[in-house]
């Protein structure tokens, strides 16, 4: 509509007439007359709750009307029947005909989704994507969202279906959200909504595919196998990062981790077909204990490379001919047969179901195989019999999938953990340093008499169905408790046997084979967390035995997620003691929630609020004022116990070094270092001897803990060669991108100690005026660099700007990187943009959550991944679009200029990671601008699954 319609509408020409309401801006007909344009019953400024109820209007109708007005209409919804949308087919045609979008998501789930309707949408001009995942967390959500650009958007989200008895007669509950009032609820469901629409579990919808996939009663094994192309999911994409990042680092002998059900072999397959490109030959063997497992792995490896005549078996008869990609059972490689194989006669050797490999058959084909690349599968590195495979891999493991992970991609199910405090005093019992407590001492307490066993009889009751209803496993701290716990229980007239791992192979298995039966409801165990308690009914544990140890932990915790058949939870029941001080709490809670001791503190305090869709964790009120007070004053929180402990491994003869502390101690990095302290005050309390102090020493020690962050190779190797000369590289002699690798280090120690007229080589001069500095710098560069996190990609096209893909970098080195200045000093810029005239470079620093860890949902969604390659980001809130900084980054790739994008999740957060070079995609509004930036490098998994709106 032109201006001077407007004008003429709101008379802005004759002010002595009164004001006039705008209330809408119609187009004109062909006939002259301004186009019909039904208000909504329901103001849009307003929100309400909608129940089709007498005397209010009905959710279908109020739907129709709002149409008309939208710009763009987005609909998510988990059943569609022709019943349902037949009402607004013609409106939703005249919609889309006169060029605005229409996107429907919808879902097979139950079948009650019609091929019809979504016949019926398509031909009226919609965009249809459909999700066919039958898995254990399916889409029930039923929400419009009528986007308008004048900022008056409304969503209604609620309990109805696209049916005719949702939309018309059904008691339904529907909220309908304005924009104007409630602009944060409605953000979340356009973020969530393109989330949705750019994920891969919608696919667009084609009436054959859709007549042709037929629900799945059963959880698939984690992938699906396309037509043209192998697909990861992006926690795989991770594990093979993680297996990439040990390479890069030297290690060629690794070992993948990750639960049954989560696609191994696909992972390894992708891992082969990317190492295909490296090496010369690549001839392979992949080793498994079971003919079914090599059909499966080849079958999945001839697709991964695309070539249906890949590989060739050697079991039960069959023979290879050419030896160059093997598929061979342990079975056949029997010793007589490695003899005839040379050490080096393949390159890449690949070991499912590793656990085995403690076996005399499997000691002896690695024994003999020399191969450039080792990768073992499995989903536990223990073995029953309390035997490590981790010999084979240096005492490490390249990559391990997440309890978190496995249960958010529904590997595993989730879990209902309750911590009871059950009053035992453990403080007497002592303490082994390396193992723990006393065994003795604790199984002396534990059976002491009945009571406790009968606590722990009436805590199952409590919180289960009861005791005769569970599949449990009890994790026992001795034989003589095992014993002890299946007499009570069994006494209350509750199934229960004992085993451990010297008891007789077929008493072991009757029990665990009655257990999966019913025959029995608890096993109690002792030192049998793996393959000796194999179980996927199990849908209860009793931790019994109080462990500190975060594998043991998660190896018990384990046993009860295999996913089964009718079982939706597992129920946990850990014990809380009194403990000693030696016992770390935070370890074990760390293992499972991630994170620092200080974020496992806040989760204790706020009851765990941030866990996976269909987990529990509570503690009773005791045990959370015992859990807290252990977590306060452990070792990581008490720097008097870390200076006793370094003053004894020093006078043991230990080796001082930060990175051998940690290992001796289990404490992080990060346990080490605060806001004033570090590595070389913790020395200097041990009454170590130090190097000569310089004129800043205490600034620049403390400036040492703001180098954490640090997690690429660039930084890492160039830092650590220049700190261990005496004297600093000249950076007259440098190439640009040294110079600035060093100006990133001299700066940040240097920080604001210095005048910007300070320059690089006098700033670099009075850091090594700092020798134990340098010696502390050294030491924790070495133990940074066992810490990279991500895959570095290098900034193609810029080789001045030392910085890498994925790698995080604080705003001083942003900055230098991209050559913002020249001294020693950096002045920092403060908001979220800056535009470094001279590297033509848009530098983007964006914050998730803007909150420093509180939930938000006013700010959550306005800067995030919608997918792997795709940002939603809000510019400043002066940002036109025709303005000179709206058409820089509209135009940024035809003026030659670059947007770079960097993220983080909190405030808290010291450093962000580099997301990469990003192009301009499009944009919403203006004063701000919501732009959406294509990513030249995709999220690794993790990333994106902290940075989406849904993930």
């Amino acid at each position: 509509v032109a201006d001077e319609a407007v004008r003429e509408a709101l008379r802005l020409d004759r002010p002595d007439e009164p004001p006039r309401l705008l209330t809408a801006v119609r187009d004109i007909t062909p006939a002259g007359t301004a186009e019909t344009l039904p208000a909504p019953l329901i103001p849009l400024l307003d929100t309400t709750l909608l129940t089709n109820a007498p005397g209010e209007p009905g959710v279908g109708r109020q739907l129709v009307e709002e149409i008309g007005s939208a710009d763009r209409v987005d609909v998510v919804m988990a059943f569609i029947r022709r019943s349902g949308i037949r009402p607004m087919l013609e409106t939703l045609a005249r919609f889309t005909a006169s060029g605005r979008a229409l996107r429907v998501l919808t879902t097979t789930y139950t079948g009650s989704t019609e091929a019809a309707a979504l016949d019926a949408l398509q031909a009226a001009g919609a965009q249809v994507r459909v999700s066919y995942e039958q898995g254990g967390t399916r889409l029930h959500a039923k929400a419009f969202l009528f986007h308008r650009d004048s900022g008056f958007s409304t969503a209604y989200i609620g309990s109805s279906n696209l049916t005719h008895t949702a939309q018309v007669t059904g008691l339904e509950w529907n909220v309908r959200v304005s924009a104007a009032r409630n602009r944060s609820v409605v953000d979340k469901v356009a973020a969530v909504f393109d989330s949705y629409w750019e994920g891969r579990d919608f696919v667009p919808y084609r009436r054959e595919e859709f007549d042709a996939r037929q629900p799945r009663a059963e959880p698939t094994a984690g992938f699906v196998l396309p037509p043209t192309e192998l697909r990861l999911e992006p926690f795989q994409e991770r594990l093979l990062e993680q297996i990439a990042i040990a390479r890069l680092q030297g290690r060629h002998r690794n070992l993948l981790v990750a639960a049954t059900g989560t696609g191994k072999t696909v992972m390894a397959a992708a891992w082969y077909a990317r190492l295909r490109g490296e090496l010369p030959r690549a001839r392979l063997l992949f080793v498994a204990h079971r003919v079914e497992l090599l059909d499966q792995a080849l079958a999945t490896f001839r697709h991964a490379l695309r070539a249906h005549d890949f590989g060739e078996k050697w079991v039960d008869g069959e023979r290879p001919e050419r030896y160059e990609h093997v598929f061979a059972s342990i079975q056949t490689l029997r010793a007589d047969t490695l003899e005839r194989i040379e050490p080096d006669r393949f390159d890449v050797v690949i070991v499912d179901e590793f656990h085995h490999a403690a076996a005399a058959s499997y000691v002896a084909l690695l024994g003999r195989l020399a191969p450039r690349e080792l990768l073992g599968l499995t989903a536990t590195p223990e073995r029953a019999d309390g035997r490590s495979v981790l010999e084979w891999f240096d005492g490490r493991i390249a990559a391990d999938l997440r309890l978190w992970d496995a249960i958010d991609q529904r590997r595993l199910v989730p879990f209902a953990y309750y911590g009871v405090h059950d009053g035992l005093d453990l403080t007497t019992i002592p303490w082994r340093r390396g193992t723990g407590y006393d065994v003795d001492g604790l199984t002396h307490l534990l059976t002491a008499n009945d009571a406790w066993a009968r606590a722990v009889l009436a805590q199952l009751d409590r919180r289960t169905d009861g005791p005769a209803c569970v599949r449990a496993i009890g994790f026992c701290v001795s034989v003589d408790h095992a014993r002890f716990m299946a007499r009570v229980f069994g006494q209350a007239g509750v199934a229960a046997a004992a085993v451990w791992a010297d008891s007789p192979s077929a008493e072991r298995r009757r029990a665990l084979e009655d257990l999966a039966a019913g025959r029995l409801n608890v096993v109690f165990a002792v030192d049998l967390f793996n393959e000796g308690v194999d179980v996927p009914s199990i849908d209860t544990l009793l931790l019994l035995r109080p462990t500190d140890s975060p594998t043991l932990f998660l190896q018990q915790l384990g046993r009860g997620l295999r996913l089964h058949p009718g079982k939706s939870v597992c129920t946990v029941l850990d014990f809380v003691g009194q403990h000693r001080r030696e016992f770390r709490f935070d370890r074990r809670l760390r293992a499972l929630l991630g994170g620092s001791r200080v974020g496992v503190i806040e989760q204790v305090e706020r009851s765990f609020p941030f866990l996976p869709a269909g987990c529990h964790m509570e503690l009773d009120a005791v045990a959370r004022r015992v859990v807290l007070e252990n977590l306060r004053q452990g070792l990581s929180a008490s720097r008097v116990r870390r200076v006793e402990a370094l003053r004894e491994q020093a006078a043991a003869g230990g080796s001082v070094r930060l990175r051998d502390f940690l290992a001796a101690t289990g404490l992080d990095v990060e346990d080490v270092y605060d806001e004033r302290r570090g590595w070389s005050d913790l020395c200097a309390d041990a009454g170590l001897a130090l190097r000569p102090e310089g004129p800043l020493e205490d600034t620049l020690r403390r400036a040492c803990g703001r180098l954490l962050h640090v997690d690429d190779p660039l930084r890492l190797s160039a830092w650590s060669a220049w700190v261990a000369r005496d004297e600093p590289p000249d950076p007259d002699t440098l190439a640009e991108a040294d110079r600035r690798l060093l100006r990133m280090l001299v700066a940040s120690l240097l920080a604001r100690h210095v005048s910007a007229e300070t320059s690089l080589v006098d700033g670099a001069r009075l850091v090594w005026r700092h020798p134990q500095v340098l010696h502390e710098l050294a030491q924790l560069l070495e133990v940074l660099a066992d810490r990279i996190g991500h895959l570095p990609e290098p900034l193609d096209g810029r080789p001045d700007v030392p910085l890498r893909v994925h790698a995080r970098y604080t705003r001083i080195e942003i900055l230098a990187a991209f050559g913002v200045g020249r001294g020693a000093r950096v002045q920092t810029w403060q908001t979220g943009v800056h535009w470094a005239r001279d590297a033509r470079a848009d530098l983007f620093a964006f914050t998730l959550d803007k909150t420093a860890g509180s939930f938000s949902p006013n700010t959550r969604y306005r800067d995030y991944a919608i997918g792997p390659s795709l940002i939603h980001w809000e510019s400043q809130s002066t940002t036109r679009a025709d303005g000179p900084t709206g058409l820089r980054y509209r135009t940024h790739a035809e003026q030659g200029s670059a947007v770079m994008l960097f993220g983080r999740e909190t405030t808290a957060e010291r450093a962000f990671h580099f997301l990469g070079p990003a192009t301009y995609v499009d944009h919403r509004g203006e004063l701000p601008m919501a732009i959406r930036w294509r990513l030249r490098d995709p999220l690794p998994g993790d990333l994106f699954a902290r940075y989406a709106a849904a993930a």
